[in-house]
């Protein structure tokens, strides 16, 4: 097994191949560069970005990268499957409520305005063209991809990675898995327990796809004396106030898995269990506020026993 870990996204990631063969550390090294890259292309905190450059002229129509292109699909993809539960247009939500720099560098805690409504454009005003490599967004509108960039990100290296062995992608808790270990077993999947930071809810068994958490156990921060978070439903444009303290999900891919934990985090457990259990091959683990962890119907086979 050869594995490493490196930073990317402001997450900490790790790469892994199930194969002893010189070839596998080589493949490895090349990971963070490939993230470097994507980050380059997609992070809303560097003024040089692509997206930034979109979100400066909203309303010009906008030549995009391959990548661009597919993770802009991917985030309106995810805005349909959701039912404008999880989608891009959330910028000036996401500042408002104070999350106007990369976490890494977030005051813990600082005096801001008073939080209040944020407006969400309609996603389905965003015009792209794939074919073309063409998009435009409305005028007024900025766009924040990190609903589905790490999940694309995941997925795409494990597809880069697997033609030299089984591969497995942490990229910052979401985690795509090509397949079996060598000898046919799962990869083993620890989901850390929000209860307790130095505690394990569960230890998952997959052998191919994704996994993902979301919640506010973690990317979290403190204004005027009160915690906020990224979580913003686009129904109230402020950061979402359920029951659901932490949600993970097992999927066919780390994306999917992305996008269902932020729906099932912002719908609450009562709705969100619903939801995901309306899901083909999809199953989730909730910790809700009170403590009292929760499954949906199709999450026993996953776990480790």
């Amino acid at each position: 097994m050869e594995r490493i870990e490196f930073r990317a996204m402001g997450c900490s990631m790790s790469a892994a191949l199930d194969s002893d063969e010189p070839e596998a550390a080589v493949r490895l090294a090349g990971v963070p560069e490939w993230f470097k890259i994507w980050e380059g292309r997609l992070s809303r905190f560097r003024d040089d970005s692509e997206l930034s450059l979109l979100n400066r002229s909203p309303g010009r129509l906008h030549s995009l990268s391959p990548v661009m292109v597919e993770v802009l699909q991917a985030a309106l993809a995810a805005a349909e499957a959701s039912g404008g539960i999880v989608v891009p247009t959330i910028l000036e939500a996401l500042e408002t409520a104070g999350y106007d720099r990369s976490f890494e560098h977030l005051p813990p805690s600082r005096d801001l305005s008073e939080l209040a409504a944020s407006d969400i454009g309609d996603w389905r005003m965003i015009e792209l063209d794939p074919r073309a490599r063409t998009a435009r967004t409305p005028k007024g509108v900025r766009l924040d991809l990190g609903g589905v960039a790490k999940g694309w990100a995941a997925d795409r290296a494990v597809g880069r990675l697997k033609s030299s062995g089984p591969a497995m992608i942490d990229a910052g808790g979401d985690i795509a898995v090509s397949g079996p270990k060598d000898g046919g077993q799962p990869w083993a999947i620890g989901v850390a327990d929000p209860r307790n930071p130095e505690g394990q809810l569960a230890l998952l068994k997959i052998m191919r796809g994704g996994v993902a958490t979301s919640g506010r156990d973690y990317r979290r921060w403190k204004v005027n004396g009160d915690w906020r978070h990224h979580l913003i439903d686009p129904r109230t444009g402020m950061p979402a106030m359920t029951d659901v303290f932490s949600v993970t999900i097992v999927a066919p891919s780390a994306r999917q898995a992305e996008i269902a934990a932020k729906v099932v985090a912002i719908l609450g457990s009562g709705e969100g269990l619903e939801w995901l259990n309306r899901q083909k091959a999809m199953a989730g683990l909730l910790v809700l506020e009170s403590e009292e962890v929760l499954q949906s119907r199709g999450m026993k086979p996953y776990l480790w026993s």
